[in-house]
């Protein structure tokens, strides 16, 4: 069809993949577009922008092929969206109004208006102005502490035994030629308050 010759020659001279079933508001602005994808039942709203290397694309349900056909499968995009480059938005989901995409975001549920989205998976980190308290754990730090509470523990009940054995990181800080350290700094202190993050 014209639509489709259409949107092979767009893709074809800018690098930008719009399906002709795609829904686009005005004022939409595509800015160093190559890589766009944009799916077939997509919907931009007006005044939205969007960078580099962003896919507007279907979720889990499109594996369905032909059952999927003609189904709402790609994300809606509310008024005055902004998405950064490289992100992704997948699934019948809805960006609402004034919402913004950080880059290389991966998008897979609704997100509010007036809020700002980052990480993958992509999660509210500012809502209305005001920033949202979804600090996420950090198991690995979390486990790391537990270990480092353990072996300290462990550590104070040898010491209280004499003579039982010998204190291998007094004998490696004497001899730092071999492998020992002159450095009094924990490495899993220093870990936990940052460093190497």
């Amino acid at each position: 069809t014209l639509a489709r010759f259409v949107s092979h020659l767009g893709r074809m001279l800018t690098g930008i993949e719009i399906h002709p079933g795609a829904t686009l508001g005005r004022r939409f602005v595509i800015d160093h577009g190559m890589g766009v994808v944009i799916g077939e039942t997509a919907v931009v709203g007006d005044d939205c922008f969007i960078y580099q290397g962003v896919t507007l694309g279907a979720g889990p349900e499109a594996r369905e092929g032909e059952k999927t056909r003609g189904v709402k499968r790609h994300p809606t995009l509310g008024n005055g969206v902004v998405v950064g480059s490289g992100a992704v938005i997948q699934g019948d989901i809805t960006i609402e109004d004034n919402a913004r995409v950080a880059s290389g975001s991966i998008v897979l549920k609704n997100v509010p208006a007036n809020s700002i989205v980052v990480g993958v998976p992509g999660r509210v980190i500012y809502r209305d102005g005001k920033k949202v308290d979804n600090s996420i754990p950090d198991i690995e730090a979390e486990a790391i502490k537990r270990l480092k509470n353990r072996l300290d523990s462990l550590e104070k009940k040898l010491s209280s035994m004499p003579n039982l054995c010998e204190d291998d990181d007094k004998s490696d800080a004497e001899n730092p030629e071999d492998g020992g350290s002159t450095d009094n700094s924990d490495p899993v202190d220093v870990f936990l308050q940052g460093a190497g993050i």
